[in-house]
């Protein structure tokens, strides 16, 4: 398979056009397999994947260290072709708790100098703010970040979770590749105000959740529990009457799939794929397995009738439960 390309914005990076968030291989939604992930974004990078996502608060480091190890035991030339996009700011305590976010510049700096070192790289491609910070004005914290593209420590600046007012004033500080957001079937908010933003400025998406956590993927059934150190323990939308409901728009979804040969997971990929060129999705694959379902998404082709389809069965609006706590909904630029 050659993979497809997409453009990070007018100003970024042209990246695989699906990337692999790596956030799930440090614990956040239970234990996973140390060896496997290795393997697992061995395998992303060899089937033509070029963009892999991070946090350096996810595991406190420990995703950093995985990307680092995977980077240094894969062939050359593969590890020449990975991008690696950093999210950074989030604050967070030995037990996991979260104490906010730290945008101010000496801040940005602290993080980028141990995110080098953990990963082994003498720069990092896409470095983004996790959340926008309250206390500090985005101006200040892109403009550190533009001081660090001044220096090479970064290429290109992104943005995670913001809103419409915070993408102008940072796009007005410095150029902005990408934004980072949550988009997917069931999670249709930067329609309204945040994509059409982007798309006057020139900013592209790099999408997460794009299976709303294996919501829509079609792996979860009802009933299932989930280990108390799994996000999805406390996640809304897999709570009691939210997750029957959220899995009856999944089975709807299941039908369309099975029509097209595909699975629920394949054809909700390919439905973000389908919403334009500057969209990147970040698939969240822990193992090979899934990542094989995954990047078969590329092979999908939804016509007009498939989309009005799609639509009719997971319409926007139509889950039940936010997509966050209501503490860390509260976090969220994006949704004011």
């Amino acid at each position: 398979m050659t993979m497809r390309t997409r453009k990070l914005g007018t100003t970024g990076p042209q990246v695989s056009a699906l990337g692999l968030g790596c956030m799930g291989m440090s614990g956040m939604y239970g234990e996973a397999d140390r060896a496997e992930s290795i393997a697992t974004i061995h395998a992303a990078l060899e089937a033509g994947v070029t963009l892999l996502d991070t946090g350096d608060f996810y595991g406190m480091g420990h995703n950093e260290l995985l990307i680092n190890e995977a980077l240094r035991t894969a062939p050359a030339a593969l590890r020449e072709n990975a991008l690696v996009s950093v999210k950074f700011g989030a604050l967070r305590g030995p037990d996991g708790d979260w104490y906010g976010f730290d945008g101010r510049p000496a801040a940005v700096k602290n993080f980028a100098a141990y995110s080098l070192q953990r990963l082994g790289v003498d720069h990092i491609d896409v470095y983004r703010p996790s959340r926008l910070d309250p206390d500090v004005p985005i101006e200040e914290t892109v403009g550190a970040i533009a001081e660090l593209v001044e220096k090479g420590w970064v290429r290109h600046i992104g943005l995670s979770e913001v809103g419409a007012d915070t993408i102008r004033r940072a796009a007005a500080t410095a150029p902005i590749a990408d934004l980072q957001i949550e988009y997917a079937l069931i999670s249709r908010g930067p329609e309204r105000e945040i994509l059409p933003t982007l798309r006057e400025l020139g900013i592209a998406v790099t999408a997460y959740g794009v299976l709303s956590r294996g919501l829509i993927s079609g792996h979860v059934t009802p009933g299932q529990g989930f280990a108390a150190n799994d996000f999805r323990a406390h996640s809304p939308r897999f709570q009691g009457d939210n997750l029957r409901h959220n899995l009856t728009l999944v089975e709807s979804l299941r039908k369309i799939a099975e029509e097209k040969g595909v699975s629920v997971a394949q054809i909700a990929i390919a439905w973000v794929l389908s919403r334009g060129e500057d969209i990147v999705p970040l698939v969240g694959a822990r193992t090979r397995q899934r990542l094989v379902e995954a990047l078969g998404a590329l092979d999908v082709t939804l016509e007009e009738a498939d989309l009005a389809a799609i639509e009719a069965a997971v319409p926007a609006d139509a889950a039940a439960g936010e997509r966050y706590a209501a503490e860390q909904m509260a976090m969220l630029d994006s949704e004011r």
